[in-house]
This record gives C-alpha cells, sequence and structure tokens, in this order.
C-alpha cells in the first residue's frame, strides 16, 4: 500500500512540476529535471525493503546498464523527430530502447565499469543529437485537457512498470524501470506543441540530468551492503543533488 500511495500521489506531484518547468523556464530545464532517478529510485528503494538488498543491488546495477538505453531513447526519437511526427518518433525511441534492454540481459558489470560506461555512453549521445537549427521551437498555447492527460499518461505507465518488476527478476526489472516515463511524455506533449525542436530540448536537457541519475544508482549499488538502506540512498541523494546542481548552468547555456 505504502508503494501505491507512493505511485498515484508523487508521480503527478512530480509530472506537474516538470511540466510546469517546461512552461516558465523552457523544454531543456524540464527534461533536465526528470533525469533524476524520480521513477528508478522509489522501485528500487521498495526492492530493497521487499526483496532484500542483494535483490536491490543488483536491480541498481541493471539500472545503471538502462541509462544507456534511456540515452539511446532519446538520440533515436530526436533524430527521428526531425522529419517526423510524435508517433514515429516514439515507436523509434521505443524500439532502440527495447533492442538495447534486450542487449543488456545478458551483461552484468560492477558498478564503476558500468558507470563509466554510462558516463561515456552520454557525452556520445549529446554529440549525436541533432543540432539546434536557427529557429527557436514554436509556441504553443496549450489546452487544458494538456496537464491531466499528462498525469493519466504518466501515471498509468509508472503503475504498469512497477506492477510487473517484481515478478521477472533482478536485473531485468532494474533494464525495464529506466524506462522514460516522465522524459517521453514530456517529449510527446512538446512535440505535439512544439514540434521536433522543443521535443529535442526535453531530450537533451534529459541527458544532461541523466549524470546524476547514473551517480545516484553507482552509489546504491556500492552502498547498499555496506551501509544499509537508509543509508545508501541518503548518500545517493545527496551525490546525485549535488551533480544535478553542477550540470543545471550547461543545461542553461546549452539552451542560447
Amino acid at each position: 500500500m505504502p508503494s501505491l500511495l507512493l505511485k498515484v500521489v508523487v508521480t503527478p506531484a512530480l509530472i506537474t512540476a516538470a511540466t510546469l518547468a517546461g512552461r516558465r523556464w523552457g523544454d531543456r530545464l524540464s527534461g533536465w529535471l526528470v533525469g533524476l532517478p524520480l521513477t528508478s529510485g522509489p522501485v528500487v528503494f521498495f526492492l530493497a525493503l521487499d526483496q532484500g538488498g542483494r535483490f536491490a543491488t543488483e536491480a541498481a546495477l541493471a539500472v545503471l546498464l538502462g541509462t544507456i538505453s534511456q540515452a539511446a531513447f532519446a538520440v533515436a526519437y530526436a533524430r527521428v523527430a526531425v522529419r517526423s511526427g510524435w508517433a514515429a518518433a516514439t515507436a523509434a525511441g521505443g524500439v532502440v530502447f527495447a533492442l538495447a534492454t534486450v542487449g543488456f540481459q545478458q551483461i552484468s558489470l560492477p558498478a564503476l565499469p558500468a558507470f563509466a560506461l554510462v558516463t561515456a555512453s552520454l557525452i556520445l549521445a549529446a554529440l549525436l543529437m541533432p543540432r539546434r537549427k536557427s529557429q527557436r521551437p514554436v509556441a504553443a498555447t496549450p489546452p487544458r485537457w494538456d496537464l491531466p492527460l499528462r498525469i493519466v499518461v504518466a501515471t498509468g505507465l509508472v503503475l504498469l512498470l512497477t506492477g510487473i518488476a517484481p515478478t521477472i527478476g533482478p536485473h531485468l526489472s532494474g533494464l525495464l524501470s529506466p524506462f522514460p516515463v516522465y522524459a517521453g511524455v514530456l517529449a510527446i506533449f512538446a512535440h505535439r506543441q512544439g514540434g521536433g525542436a522543443a521535443a529535442n530540448d526535453v531530450l537533451t536537457g534529459l541527458l544532461f540530468g541523466l549524470l546524476s541519475f547514473g551517480a545516484f544508482f553507482v552509489v546504491i549499488a556500492g552502498g547498499l551492503s555496506r551501509l544499509g538502506i537508509g543509508a545508501a540512498f541518503l548518500g545517493a541523494t545527496v551525490v546525485a543533488l549535488l551533480i544535478q546542481g553542477l550540470t543545471l548552468r550547461a543545461t542553461r547555456l546549452s539552451a542560447h
């Protein structure tokens, strides 16, 4: 029940905050914000409580690899969005994420090598993102139903993904939990309202935010067995917020 309550209360709050941030400061900042482990962090936390530290550690190591799948989703979506609508771009991103997940099912790495691979992959993904053209994304006034629909879509996806996670084992659970629920929803709605350039701003911001995402899970993977659940998650949160703060300036500069 606490896990369900977290999902149905926190998910709408987070998607609302990210949406309002995008409307106030731009799509790139909303993508940067949802780069934090807003879905995977709670998933691994409750896995630790329900299944034990070893199960959660294995899941956290898989989440690290899943970060690369998120980056692949962002690049695939962005490159298709240059010439196509949101449906084709979403399909491309989803297929690439699925292929990466299938490939990573056969791979398991220690925390530090996994984090090094994640960092290199994020740098490569940033280089592969389409370059912004001279024109700004088209601004549009969202309809009244926009925010409620975002909340319903994001919450439904979180409930679905976390609902099946305990039945498929820690490694696959970890690989699936980074599916870009928030960023995907934000990108789709930005795409519909402002075109591919607006969606690409969301996803570029996501890539900056994923640095803190990876740092969070490398601390969890290395600290659960040594520090216990509370201390490991506290330390991971502090590290993630510090790195998120450091990437904020880079995210803002890249938007200009």
